[in-house]
């Protein structure tokens, strides 16, 4: 079940595979609220898309370093370099996605961090309170 504005982010980057995984949407202010199990799913989640991201650029560079003009005239040689051109603006792309998303999984830990700590500290006082 896919609940709030993170939900829907997490399904429109996951598919079907983030149905699995539920995100529940907290108050305004584009907050959202999970436990620490539910963030290492979606951390999981956002670690798979960044081998993705890797093994995209892995490929470009290869598909760049390999791509040859079919010939020496001028439209062999045009067509080499449109396509390497290309070939660098999806490079740069993918590299963009790619620092994003590691440091989207940054904050997604830290925050899972906060949030067992702010458990621990409720749990403690909770136990003291007894």
């Amino acid at each position: 079940m896919i609940i709030g504005e993170a939900g829907r982010a997490a399904q429109t980057v996951f598919g079907d595979v983030a149905s699995r995984a539920p995100v529940y949407g907290g108050g305004g202010g584009g907050t959202f609220e999970m436990d620490p199990a539910e963030l290492d799913t979606v951390i999981g989640l956002w670690e798979d898309q960044l081998t993705k991201i890797t093994e995209d650029a892995q490929t470009i560079r290869a598909i760049s370093d390999n791509l040859r003009a079919p010939g020496t005239d001028p439209a062999s040689t045009g067509y080499a370099s449109t396509g390497l051109d290309s070939l660098q603006a999806l490079e740069d792309q993918n590299e963009s996605m790619r620092k994003y998303v590691q440091g989207y999984v940054e904050k997604l830990k830290a925050a899972r961090g906060k949030t067992v700590a702010a458990d621990q500290v409720a749990g403690d006082t909770f136990a003291q309170a007894r």
